[in-house]
């Protein structure tokens, strides 16, 4: 199938699947003697598998760097914790976990920060505050 057709089967965009060729999470798919791209069912698995990755928060560059065990994965869903892949020796899941903790904890402050700031105020709604 065309790039067209094998984003619409994995719920993408064909400007996508070019950026994922082009940072190396998918390999160059086969063309065609006019040059097109063209994908088949195992291509099209594996774009779903990306977009399952990137949606639980990885970024492309995290993705590219255990882009070389993707195929060690079965299907297009996620395998159980612990399993191969992206969670195995490169430390790409532990790692993008680390720096969401760490944003989770700098956006926690802030917020504290921001309501101590507007608690302070004299003749502030509290309650309004809070919410």
């Amino acid at each position: 199938m065309r790039i067209g057709d094998a984003a619409a089967a994995a719920g993408t965009t064909p400007r996508a699947l070019r950026l994922y060729e082009q940072r190396g999470v998918l390999p160059p798919p086969r063309r065609t003697r006019t040059g097109q791209r063209e994908y088949g069912p195992r291509e099209v698995a594996r774009i779903r598998l990306v977009r399952q990755l990137l949606a639980l928060g990885l970024t492309i560059e995290d993705v590219a760097r255990c882009a070389d065990r993707l195929d060690l994965l079965e299907g297009d869903t996620l395998p159980p914790y612990g399993s191969p892949g992206c969670s195995g020796g490169s430390g790409v899941v532990q790692h993008r976990i680390a720096a969401l903790d760490a944003e989770i904890a700098r956006l926690t402050d802030l917020r504290d920060r921001l309501a101590s700031a507007v608690a302070e105020r004299p003749g502030t709604d509290q309650s309004r505050s809070q919410a």
